[in-house]
């Protein structure tokens, strides 16, 4: 097994039990095995990783109903088999997790800058073509340091607010 298989699968072990309690080990196998990730696909697995799937869905039932909550809150733009630029996934990440970016993400809150502010933030790393579509190892990656991040923002904001530091 070469250093960076290893890497990345103690990566994956790292962030699993995150996403395990809303998707099941052989669709995390199967997305790992993907070349491509859909919009459908990665709506299921962000939502789910952010706690905003119903309990109980699996499979097809839980990809649709995903969608249609990213859709219908203008988070994803293309049909659920489309495949998802790396743009696209940043700016469903920025959203599913509420994430604030700086103040062109702010204003203007489109993939483009959502794009800019996680690359900034390091949470996308390697190649950085924002049209490119992301294998489900990559998009693993990213969903992985990004609820990290998010984990740590909360925190941060927290000891802020309890030291009254912030309002």
């Amino acid at each position: 097994m070469s250093m960076h298989l290893k890497h990345l699968t103690a990566l994956l072990f790292l962030f699993l039990p995150a996403l395990a309690f809303a998707q099941t080990a052989a669709e995390l196998d199967l997305l790992m095995e993907t070349h491509t990730v859909t919009t459908g696909v990665a709506a299921r697995f962000a939502l789910g990783a952010a706690g905003m799937t119903p309990p109980g869905l699996s499979g097809d039932e839980a990809l649709n109903n995903a969608y249609q909550a990213a859709f219908s809150r203008g988070w994803v733009r293309k049909g659920p088999e489309d495949a998802i630029t790396l743009q696209e996934t940043a700016f469903l990440l920025m959203n599913v997790l509420n994430l604030k970016g700086g103040v062109m993400y702010s204003v203007f809150r489109s993939p483009r800058y959502a794009y800019r502010e996680m690359v900034y933030q390091k949470l996308i790393l390697g190649r950085k073509d924002a049209g490119m579509n992301i294998s489900g190892q990559r998009f693993l990656q990213i969903l992985g340091r990004t609820l990290n991040y998010s984990g740590e923002r909360e925190q941060m904001d927290a000891m802020l607010l309890n030291s009254g530091a912030i309002n």
